[in-house]
Parts: structure tokens; sequence; C-alpha cells
């Protein structure tokens, strides 16, 4: 693994040996692995965990990092391309990645959809464009449809609760919230537990069926390690027997490109918050996930985020002890 853009890049064999060495580094951590070594962060897009927990890891083993994001920025940072920088932007992203990537001995990059375009959006066209401009080691750290590093620590988080891949049953629930959201997690996770070979309910109400080149991603993935992939409306059929759901919304396809269109659907349906009575047919021990940030009382109830339920705060973590994994197999080599 010389960069990591997708988690469907990588084999099983990938995965498997990514995640002994997170566990590794967490029982026995190795301060000086990556001492002189620096890592570059660009972040297009606000950023909480991600943010401090590259860097936490960075430090944890022994490097630095630095951050550039475009209101750092005394010049402006222009996106756009075939654009005439008569403007306020002095500086284009062209020439700022490449200068960024030059100071780093590696590089992570968060660059959300732009919604201006599903096609553009579904095939990764801002990202990819980005990535072609960086010549060291690149880590996405989100971007339109893919976030590897949550789905990593995603996959350590169902280890770690001993969640079984063949048999175990990982509901993907959409959930209600203010703002149509981009495809990368639901895209990230479905494509995860295809991998496992777990059986996965895409739990979501009319009109917020996933894209189906995501679907058919996963359902390679699935089909190649003998898991199962279903989708239902109904709330008790999709989580009768669970071991997870996975809580998170995303955007209308039908109405991608159009806000005030996905905004008049989504309405539909505000009572898509998960609360402890969406667990009547699950199993005793059913977990609640979620990537955070999440919105309480719109996504989620208290009840179930603050319960024995919610891991969300041993996911975060685990971001941090995935991507320490990841810089050390880029870097301390």
């Amino acid at each position: 693994m010389q960069n990591l853009h997708d988690l469907a890049d990588l084999s099983i064999d990938e995965v498997e040996a990514l995640l002994r060495l997170a566990n590794k580094l967490e029982r026995e951590p190795e301060p000086r692995a990556l001492e002189g070594k620096i890592l570059s962060l660009l972040f297009l897009s606000p950023s909480l965990r991600t943010l401090t927990s590259f860097q936490s890891a960075m430090a944890r083993l022994g490097g630095n990092s630095f951050v550039v994001s475009p209101e750092m920025s005394i010049h402006g940072l222009e996106s756009r391309s075939g654009i005439v920088m008569d403007g306020s932007a002095a500086e284009h992203i062209r020439e700022a990645v490449p200068v960024i990537a030059s100071y780093g001995d590696a590089m992570g990059i968060r660059a959300f959809a732009e919604r201006r375009s599903l096609h553009e959006d579904l095939t990764d066209r801002a990202y990819r464009e980005l990535a072609a401009l960086v010549d060291v080691p690149l880590i996405n750290m989100e971007s339109a449809v893919s976030h590897p590093c949550q789905s990593l620590a995603d996959w350590k988080t169902l280890d770690d609760l001993g969640v079984p891949r063949k048999t175990g049953r990982l509901v993907l629930s959409w959930v209600y919230h203010p703002r149509p959201l981009p495809f990368s997690i639901p895209a990230s996770t479905l494509q995860m537990a295809s991998m496992r070979g777990m059986d996965v309910v895409i739990l979501r109400p009319r009109g917020f069926e996933l894209p189906e080149s995501i679907m058919n991603n996963a359902r390679q993935a699935a089909a190649a390690a003998g898991g199962n992939i279903m989708e239902t409306e109904d709330r008790h059929e999709a989580m009768e027997g669970a071991h997870v759901v996975y809580a998170k919304s995303w955007s209308s396809v039908s109405q991608y490109e159009s806000r005030p269109g996905d905004q008049a659907l989504r309405e539909g349906f505000m009572n898509w918050c998960i609360d402890e009575p969406w667990f009547a047919t699950a199993r005793d021990d059913c977990k609640f996930m979620h990537c955070l940030p999440v919105r309480r009382g719109v996504e989620v109830a208290d009840r179930v985020l603050d319960g024995s339920r919610s891991v969300v705060i041993r996911e975060a973590r685990n971001r941090m002890i995935a991507q320490m994994a990841v810089l050390h197999h880029l870097l301390a080599n």
C-alpha cells in the first residue's frame, strides 16, 4: 500500500495487516517510530476528529504535522478549474497542493462533495484531480464518496466488540438530518461491512436509495466475502437479530442537484430518529454506531446516545489508533 484512497482498493489481507498493526501500536506504543517525519494536512472541508486524531497519531509516533485550510491562507485559495483569477483569491489549488506536499513526507487531503454534479461526485473527480498533484504518500481524509480512515476505525470497533464477520448483522440506517449530506460515510460503511462478509441491511425511506454504483461495488465485495445485502423500509424487519445499527443521513439521488427538492423530500421523514423502541427486534446487546458529529434529538435520542448501546466514543478513539497504523505503514519503513 503506497496510498490510502479508498478501502475498496485494499485486499482483505492488507486490511487485516493494518488492523493487526493498529492493535499492536495500541498495546505497545512506538513513540519514536516516525521521528523526523512530517505529515502535511490540507483541509478543504471542516473537521474536528479527523484533524485532531491525525495530529495526535503523528505525535504519538514521534513525528510532526502541520495544517493548512483556505481560511488560513492570506491569499485565499481558488479551487475551480478554468477560472480567470481576477477576484479575491490570489492562489490556485493547483499550485498550493504540490507546494504543501513538498513540505512533508506524506499528505492528507479532506475535500467534501461539491454537490454540483452527481456524476462527478460519484466518480470522486475533485479528490482524484488533487491526488494527481501529490508525489508523496497520500491519505484520503474524506472525499465525495470515500472515508477509508473512518471505515478502518469502524472495522476495528466491530472486532473490538466481538461482532462476528460471517454471521454478524449490521443495519445501515438512514436518519433525518436538516441538511442533505454526502454519500461518503454510507458508501464506506456499506463497503466495509460487505468486505467483512456481514449480513448488511440498508434501512431507508422511499426516495433515499443509495446510488447504483455504490450498491454494485458493495454487492461485489459481499459476494467475494460470502456476505449478503438487502434493502428495506421496514424497521422491524431490518433490526431483527441485529448486532449493530449504524446511523447516518444521506442525500436523495433523484434530488441530488436540487437542495430545495431534497429538503422537501426529507421533511416527510423527520420521525426517523433512532430511539430505544427501534431495538425491539434486535439482539439485547445490539450496539449503536455513528461517525460523529451527531445531532441529538434529531438523528438519535439522548437515551440511546448516552446509554450502554452507544460505542461512538470508542469509534472516535479508534480513528486515532487506525490512523497510527496507516502512518506507520506508509512512513516507518
